[in-house]
């Protein structure tokens, strides 16, 4: 993925569900495209195929398990995550946590497939945890802004610092991407301004009435 990015994560809303998932991930290629800003999508992995398939943009898997071929039903495997086309995969979302030992199997697991990896942190303590896992990056997202209408660049802006400062620290390697309330092109401005290499976010535009509007005023604050 290039750096600075602007990675969307549909969730399971319905507006990023299915055909909507593929409509979104086309007008945020059109966006990337017209501006030069890359742009990444993370969406439910019945609809990796379908996105992966239309787009040439990054598109993320939500989750995935550490295991192998075998006998676990209704687990995600990392391998059809790959075959399916995604080329990263999201880990330890607040809104799936994963315990320290199985997030560190599902970084080996994804290594092994080749997915870069994005591991959600919510404090400063848990970023420096995660960054000693050799991720490609970590996500800083303080739980309590999620889905508000306050970003965390402007309601806690020492926690991205922080969380830079930590992960230079412990492993320069790994890049900070931060979200939680992000919304606007200042928001945006503000994190790249803070250290980090771009921003994650999801209602600011899956949920917007014109997505396109949304993410060329996100895009207007790279340069």
């Amino acid at each position: 993925m290039k750096l600075p990015a602007i990675v969307v994560n549909v969730k399971t809303y319905r507006e990023g569900t299915g055909r909507k998932a593929m409509e979104l991930s086309k007008i945020m290629e059109k966006v990337s495209d017209e501006t030069g800003v890359s742009m990444a999508i993370a969406v439910q992995a019945a609809d990796i195929r379908i996105v992966a398939d239309e787009v040439a943009i990054p598109v993320f898997a939500q989750h995935m398990d550490a295991i192998t071929y075998g006998s676990h039903t209704g687990w995600i495997l990392p391998e059809s995550v790959k075959d399916a086309g995604a080329s990263g995969v999201l880990l330890n979302h607040s809104e799936h946590p994963m315990k320290i030992k199985e997030l560190a199997e599902s970084v080996r697991r994804a290594k092994e497939v080749r997915l870069e990896i994005i591991i959600c942190t919510n404090n400063i303590e848990v970023t420096g945890a995660a960054a000693a896992l050799s991720p490609d990056f970590v996500a800083i997202e303080p739980p309590e802004l999620i889905g508000g209408d306050i970003s965390v660049t402007k309601a806690e802006p020492g926690i991205v610092r922080g969380a830079v400062e930590i992960v230079e620290k412990i492993n320069p390697s790994v890049r900070v991407l931060c979200g939680a309330g992000v919304k606007s092109g200042e928001d945006v401005k503000k994190a790249i301004e803070l250290g980090s290499v771009g921003v994650l976010l999801a209602s600011g535009v899956v949920k917007a009435k014109d997505k396109e509007k949304v993410l060329m005023d996100l895009a207007s604050a790279i340069e």
